[in-house]
C-alpha cells in the first residue's frame, strides 16, 4: 500500500505529539487497528505503543507517529486520521469515504 493513501490532519498530528511527549507516555505511537464489532461491523481501535511490527504501516507528520497492521491498512485506503474537539467531547476520527455507512459516534463502519 502507498502510504499517501492515508492522511494525517494537523490536528490529529498535534494531538498524538501531545501525548506521547510527556510523562510514561513519551515516545509512544499511535496504533490504529480494525476489528469485527461494534453497532455497524467494524470498529476502530485506538492504543499507544512504543514498537511496531516488521509488517506494520509507519506514517508519520510533524513529529507524530501512526501505526498500522496491513490488514487493517486495507479498510483504511483514502481515509483522513482526524482528531475532533467539539464541547465536552474530543476523540480520534477516521474519516474514509469507502465506508458504506458509519455509526453515530464514528468508530463503528460497515463497508
Amino acid at each position: 500500500m502507498n502510504i499517501t493513501e492515508i492522511t494525517i490532519s494537523d490536528s490529529a498530528a498535534a494531538r498524538i505529539k501531545e501525548i506521547s511527549s510527556e510523562g510514561e507516555d513519551k515516545g509512544k505511537k499511535l496504533r490504529i487497528s480494525v476489528e469485527g464489532g461494534g453497532c455497524a461491523g467494524f470498529q476502530y481501535k485506538y492504543d499507544f505503543i512504543f514498537e511496531e511490527d516488521k509488517d506494520d504501516l509507519v506514517l508519520n507528520k510533524d513529529g507524530a507517529t501512526i501505526i498500522i497492521d496491513p490488514t487493517s491498512a486495507d479498510f483504511m485506503k483514502g481515509a483522513m486520521i482526524d482528531f475532533v474537539q467539539t464541547l465536552g467531547f474530543s476523540s480520534f476520527e477516521i474519516r474514509n469515504k469507502a465506508n458504506s455507512s458509519r455509526c453515530g459516534c464514528g468508530n463503528s463502519f460497515s463497508i
